[in-house]
């Protein structure tokens, strides 16, 4: 399948480039690498699909990521968006895979089961024109599918513990949290069975793990032998979990726990190619 990639000089487009091309689909990247931002128009003509990963934000943040220009942020990423998908329609492609967020959410109760086809309700600007793109995306006459993603973690750039682990093994304090996270590896992973599935979802969640800062650093210590005592566990009964039921009927199988052990000596290893992101989510 030929795909044009937007934002495949980020985080989460460096794990799909990488596992498309390793699946034997042809990339076109679409990002400032090459020229392209959001907004501007994109040559899409000849393509099959497009998987929408571009986002323009304040470094390091997504929520909030308006910064002090809440007007351009919405237009580079909402008026942006929307003119691409327009492009990716006229143009004949079959279908559109949309890196959304989980953010469409933030605006239900504390506890709430996050199901797949669950209605947004954003809390914040960033939420808000992610929900946005996905309703003008779904109005579309092709195969379109909006990925509310949780919070994204693994070597390299996308290591976003890097200053939560040098604070442990310091010996700073560690103030408690738990939230949903996800390996980019299994993102990509998701994206690929949605681009081969016939009849894609409108909406799908992809998440995989309940994961405490106790816990994680409790690894942290096995592998460093480090002494600091761990921070207290958080309160998780406030915690909006996705349910991914449709990912999961469509065979996909991300990494859990042991993926996350199997990781972790090269997330520690990891200083990344430029200041990681906070530990927030997508």
């Amino acid at each position: 399948m030929r795909i044009a990639l937007t934002g495949a000089g980020g985080i989460v487009g460096g794990f799909v480039l990488r596992a498309a091309r390793a699946a034997g689909h042809q990339v076109t990247a679409l990002g400032r690498d090459d020229g392209w931002r959001l907004g501007l128009p994109a040559e899409l003509r000849g393509h099959d699909a497009l998987i929408h990963c571009a986002f323009a934000h304040a470094p390091g943040r997504y929520r909030g990521g308006e910064g002090d220009d809440p007007q351009g942020f919405r237009s580079a990423n909402l008026d942006g968006s929307i003119r691409l998908f327009d492009e990716a329609a006229a143009a004949g492609l079959s279908r559109i895979l949309f890196m959304s967020s989980r953010a469409v959410h933030d605006g239900w109760p504390a506890g709430t089961a996050l199901l797949d086809d669950l209605p947004p309700r954003p809390a914040n600007l960033y939420g808000e024109v992610k929900a946005l793109a996905e309703a003008h995306l779904a109005a579309l006459p092709l195969a379109t599918t909006a990925i509310r993603a949780t919070g994204i973690y693994g070597p390299g750039r996308a290591n976003k513990w890097q200053g939560l682990f040098a604070d442990y093994l310091a010996g700073r304090p560690v103030t408690p949290r738990v939230a949903t996270e996800i390996h980019g590896a299994d993102l990509a992973e998701a994206v690929l069975l949605l681009l081969a599935h016939p009849a894609p979802p409108a909406t799908v969640n992809a998440s995989d793990l309940i994961l405490d800062r106790r816990d994680l650093l409790r690894m942290v210590a096995a592998l460093t032998d480090c002494p600091h005592p761990l921070p207290e566990r958080a309160d998780a009964s406030a915690l909006c979990v996705p349910r991914c039921k449709e990912l999961h009927s469509m065979g996909w199988q991300p990494g859990g726990f042991p993926g996350l052990r199997r990781t972790l000596p090269d997330l520690l290893d990891s200083g990344g190619a430029s200041p990681p992101a906070p530990p927030e989510d997508i």
